[in-house]
């Protein structure tokens, strides 16, 4: 388990949040709030100015802004990836045509899945994606979703996913943290919670309802005012259980 509890001016936890083994947390709230300062502090990439991380965990991070300037090969950047993780990461991300291709020279959907393998391929406890939704189509959002799931299930590690795309963070985790506040004033995480909870709260303030799809089994968000949005609306139920 990983315990770590907050105090900050600008970003506060609402109260110790635990993460468990094999859990992939999916990271909610307004631009602004405060998610990408948090991963950041729990990867080391920012200090915080008040209160501290406890826990002994090692962590991976995926920034929301990579590198694209580098002159290595790709084969050379995700060297332990191919060695491995072929079949978990390699191949599902279908990395194998970029092995002879420069990082500078790929291109935003391309330069994605490299950060993720790359990412991935670090050994930790504790990995954390910033935006690896961004440049992806909804193909491959759902195959990097899966390939995430699948390796930390393998590795019996946790991953938090910072993403605006609310069908991708569905699609994905299995709990869910939401950041409440004022954007670049303050901020409160909260949870994790259970992804109806957690859900529930960040939808409720958006004002939007998601339905799961009868013949897809996905994830759809309602039109506003339309009769299933009212009809989940009066009854409470902003997301499908």
């Amino acid at each position: 388990t990983f315990t770590s509890p907050l105090t900050l001016p600008l970003l506060v936890f609402s109260e110790p949040g635990i993460i468990v083994k094999k859990n992939v947390i999916g990271v909610l709230g307004e631009n602004g709030i405060g998610k990408t300062t948090f991963v950041k502090i729990l990867a080391g990439a920012e200090k915080t100015n008040k209160g501290k991380v406890n826990g002994d965990v090692k962590v991976s991070y995926k920034p929301q802004y990579i590198n694209t300037e580098s002159e290595e090969l790709v084969r050379v950047v995700l060297e332990t990836a191919i060695e491995k993780l072929d079949s978990l990461v390699i191949k599902p991300l279908n990395l194998d045509p970029l092995f002879d291709k420069k990082i500078c020279n790929l291109s935003g959907g391309q330069l994605q899945r490299v950060a993720i393998a790359d990412c991935l391929q670090r050994n930790a406890n504790l990995y954390l994606l910033d935006e690896p939704s961004a440049y992806l189509d909804v193909e491959q959002r759902l195959l990097v979703s899966k390939v995430i799931g699948n390796f930390m299930e393998h590795k019996g590690a946790s991953a938090l996913i910072v993403d605006h795309d609310l069908l991708f963070l569905d699609y994905l985790s299995k709990t869910i943290m939401v950041f409440d506040g004022e954007p670049a004033i303050s901020g409160v995480a909260k949870g994790p919670f259970t992804m109806n909870e957690g859900m529930t709260m960040f939808l409720k303030d958006l004002a939007i309802t998601f339905r799961r799809d009868k013949e897809s089994n996905m994830a759809r968000i309602n039109k506003p005012d339309s009769v299933k949005d009212r009809e989940q609306k009066n009854s409470g139920k902003f997301y499908y259980v």
